[in-house]
């Protein structure tokens, strides 16, 4: 999609890195495959090297990822080969210290890189990429994401944002409603929604046997707002445990959005039932909206009915979750794909480089759900004014924090986590028993 006008954004990047790829370094260990049986370097008539690159990530963003390492090794010796492979997380466990192992992999959940590293299967990246730059170039945190022990292992390929606020667009722009500055001029708001006579929330989190991660989200985004990028990070880690003023303080704000009267959609009652994919479909009733904000993450919209998938701009916007302070910290929760070096071969090294240029992600971004994590990136690349949105609500944010309870312990974050919110929000169990039960749940 676009190609011609993808590669004229990437002339420079691609002419700026042709320089430095020039000089790559042929040899190579363990992943790389030599395909040439000359010798030589660098250059364009010394040995080929191919480095593999795992990734579970969606087929056209990784088409697009082929594309853009295609583009950006143009004259040199290396080619990146990106294989779609499927849960990954365990893949790779199997596959540290094999020789079918790959040269780099892209892991989405933090933990994983941190256990990887554990097992002395990855490379430290600090010698291998502009660190500085990328300080500059990447959202707040992100490099964070992929730090252990203070050095950098996982390098943010691709994201996704959650904590966004949809709404029906025209009915939104005809009622006048604006967008809160704080998580106090969002109660406000869904009081005036109220008052006029509306529903103000979509709201669901069954999920068959993974019911409850949407709750897992909501509180995710309220403790950060509330607590910030340290805090945050605490809870997660539980040096601040779930029956906390931290998380009771995130618990209250849920509790008044989600189970005060005539809020929600068929109400407190319906929260446990109602499935996360089609919570937000009444929103787009034809009659006029049944309910008038969802808080989901970027990937929602692929859920939303076929007539408004079909002209997002026209029917879709969205605002980031606020801040607890207006111009306060204001982190963004998300999710997305780090990069990790399993090989440190010279190959592999200038193959994690160039991963980690911006321009990389250009041809993936007009064609699939990509979203890239460097800041100056060109926006115009992005298909629609939807996701340019759901980009600069990440782009304006104080820190970029992983999913939580994807970096929790699993029997926690995909166990009690999940079980135990959905007892307290369909009213079968109090606050105090469900932050208790999880806090007792977390392996000693």
């Amino acid at each position: 999609m676009k190609h011609k006008d993808v590669r004229r954004h990437t002339t420079l990047a691609v002419a700026t890195t042709a320089t430095l790829a020039l000089t790559l370094a042929a040899c190579s260990s363990g992943g790389s495959t030599d395909t040439s049986s000359d010798g030589g370097g660098g250059g364009g008539g010394g040995e080929a090297t191919e480095v593999t690159v795992w990734a579970s990530v969606d087929q056209p963003v990784l088409d697009g990822l082929q594309e853009g390492s295609n583009n950006l090794t143009e004259g040199s010796n290396i080619t990146i080969k990106w294989e779609k492979v499927e849960n990954i997380n365990q893949l790779i466990m199997t596959k540290l210290g094999a020789a079918d192992a790959p040269d780099i992999a892209l892991i989405p959940q933090p933990g994983v890189v941190a256990d990887v590293v554990s097992r002395n299967g990855a490379f430290p990246l600090d010698d291998v990429v502009d660190k500085a730059a990328l300080e500059s170039s990447m959202v707040p945190g992100t490099l964070e994401s992929g730090t252990v022990d203070g050095q950098l292992y996982g390098l943010l390929v691709s994201m996704n944002v959650k904590g966004l606020v949809f709404y029906n667009k025209p009915a939104w722009d005809a009622a006048g409603y604006g967008t809160p500055a704080t998580i106090d001029e969002l109660n406000a708001l869904t009081e005036q929604i109220k008052a006029d006579g509306n529903v103000p929330w979509c709201m669901g989190i069954e999920s068959d046997t993974a019911t409850g991660w949407p709750a897992t989200d909501w509180f995710e985004v309220l403790i950060s707002k509330y607590g910030g990028a340290d805090q945050y990070n605490q809870w997660v880690s539980h040096d601040i445990l779930f029956d906390s003023p931290l998380v009771r303080e995130a618990a209250a704000e849920f509790e008044t959005l989600a189970f005060t009267d005539g809020n929600v959609f068929g109400g407190r009652n319906a929260i446990a039932a109602t499935n996360f994919g089609t919570a937000g479909n009444p929103m787009f009733d034809a009659a006029g909206p049944k309910c008038w904000m969802l808080q989901q993450g970027s990937f929602i919209t692929g859920f939303f009915p076929e007539e408004t998938k079909a002209d997002l701009d026209t029917n879709v916007g969205l605002f980031g979750f606020p801040p607890a302070t207006a111009g306060g910290d204001n982190p963004v929760v998300g999710g997305g794909d780090l990069a990790i070096m399993l090989n440190e071969d010279q190959a592999t090294k200038d193959a994690m480089a160039i991963l980690a240029n911006g321009a990389i992600g250009e041809p993936a971004a007009p064609g699939s759900s990509f979203i890239s994590p460097h800041k100056d990136f060109n926006m115009e690349l992005y298909p629609n004014q939807v996701t340019k949105d759901v980009a600069q609500v990440a782009y304006d944010s104080t820190a970029f924090l992983f999913d939580g309870s994807d970096q929790m312990p699993g029997e926690v974050g995909a166990g009690t986590f999940w079980s135990d919110m959905t007892s307290w929000i369909a009213g079968s169990q109090d606050l105090d028993t469900t932050l208790t039960n999880i806090d007792s749940s977390w392996p000693n």
